[in-house]
């Protein structure tokens, strides 16, 4: 085990300074839910996320000018930056996230030429013959009425006749974006897997929903105008592979912020699904295949040609091997007691050695000293427990990081009824130093 990186203690009395603010800030830092309050955060509900005022305190109290956010989602974490005057770049291999978040980042547009673009849409919709209609099943069962469906896709082709490369353009397309749900009887899990067999109590007819999001999108910009942010900001996002960062400078990070996916099997192809048929980027589920190649090995539906027992002696996954192969070998016997039969053997060591590939190349692209802060969750998939944070800070180590520590922030998995297995588990900061 490593010595615990200098900023460590520093860092934790930033967030718990006493028991009572720290139990606070435990219960909603790691997660998405107070972005909803926030001005442009709020514009797509993004589970996978942190608080973006948590990430902004955190870079504002390390004093530092550049941060990277390898897993940049909806781009939190570049917009926490904005607010704070600090230069940012994240990068995500998802292109329709990848999408939402450059589109947030378009925000700083003229309201009036904005809100001329959103009546143009609406508008245009009167006598227009719609120019496809999804043929999946999926879209559907999510959309029984007829009408509602048509006029959702009117919409949809008023958006998409923009020049989609003007930040107007992007914005409009977010709105619509974010009514796609909200029209649909369709229920939602937690997760954003969309749900067609349950329905909602509630929807609200397409042309209002969009409306409604215009005059949200121009509060919003209006709110954020007042901030009076830097304009001279190095601030990007980058459609790209957290495994390389190609577009990221070496040495230019001198802090990380980020949280990788959890090795919880949480399906992020399939997340977006359902907007990405009505948009027709997609007809369905096989057409995810691609992107699925390229996400971090954290679901099985990822492991696809990938056979991990060719990478158990690998130099990505020699720093922690001694741990991961009883692990391994355990996983591959009880998955034949399941009847699953999920591979979730293969699952872990392929996560673990997709994160030995992206920490090698945050080491390259930090400088010396950089500040790391993971935001993680240990996994224990059919019950049997790994230590997410501990290996994951010994593959940093091997990549050339000096040292790391980890801090608990909440339990999870407390909630019976939502149990498949009894172990215990937890979430917190990983704390790296460079």
């Amino acid at each position: 085990m490593s010595f615990s990186p200098t900023f460590q203690e520093d860092a934790e009395k930033l967030f718990m300074p006493n028991q009572e603010v720290g139990s606070i800030l435990k219960s909603s830092a790691t997660t998405f839910t107070d972005n909803m309050k926030l001005p442009v955060h709020r514009w797509y509900r993004y589970s996978a996320g942190y608080s973006a005022e948590w990430a902004g305190s955190l870079m504002r109290h390390w004093g530092v000018k550049n941060v990277l956010d390898p897993f940049g989602g909806s781009g939190t974490t570049v917009l926490s930056a904005q607010e704070q005057g600090i230069n940012a770049y994240g990068v995500d291999v998802h292109p329709f996230v990848s999408k939402i978040a450059k589109a947030k980042l378009a925000w700083d547009v003229d309201i009036t030429e904005l809100r001329e673009c959103f009546n143009h849409v609406i508008s245009s919709t009167g006598q227009r013959k719609l120019v496809s209609i999804p043929s999946s099943p999926l879209a559907k069962k999510c959309f029984p009425d007829d009408d509602v469906f048509h006029d959702l896709l009117k919409i949809r082709d008023g958006v998409l006749e923009l020049d989609q490369c003007l930040p107007i353009s992007k914005l409009v397309w977010l709105a619509f974006v974010g009514i796609i749900r909200a029209t649909s009887p369709a229920g939602t899990a937690q997760w954003q897997y969309i749900l067609p067999n349950r329905t909602k109590s509630k929807t609200v007819p397409p042309f209002f929903a969009f409306e409604k999001n215009m005059e949200i999108f121009i509060s919003d910009i209006q709110s954020r105008k007042t901030l009076d942010l830097k304009k001279e900001l190095d601030l990007g996002f980058v459609e790209g592979d957290s495994k390389l960062l190609s577009e990221i400078p070496d040495g230019w990070a001198d802090a990380i912020i980020t949280s990788p996916p959890y090795a919880n099997n949480y399906d992020y192809a399939d997340a977006t699904r359902f907007e990405q048929i009505i948009l027709g980027d997609i007809e369905g589920w096989s057409d995810l295949k691609a992107l699925r190649k390229l996400l971090v090995k954290s679901a099985t539906q990822n492991l696809s040609g990938w056979k991990s027992e060719e990478y158990l002696e690998s130099s990505e996954l020699s720093p922690i091997i001694k741990e991961l192969l009883p692990v391994w070998n355990e996983l591959s016997e009880v998955r034949k007691t399941k009847g699953g039969n999920k591979p979730y053997h293969s699952m872990l060591a392929g996560y673990f050695y997709d994160n030995a590939q992206v920490f090698k190349a945050l080491r390259k692209k930090a400088k010396d000293g950089v500040k790391v802060c993971y935001v993680v969750g240990d996994s224990a998939p059919y019950g049997v427990h790994a230590p997410v944070e501990k290996w994951l800070g010994e593959l940093a180590l091997s990549a050339g990081f000096k040292s790391w520590g980890f801090t608990k922030i909440r339990d999870r998995n407390t909630k019976w009824k939502n149990r498949k297995h009894q172990h215990p588990l937890h979430e917190g900061y990983l704390w790296i130093e460079g």
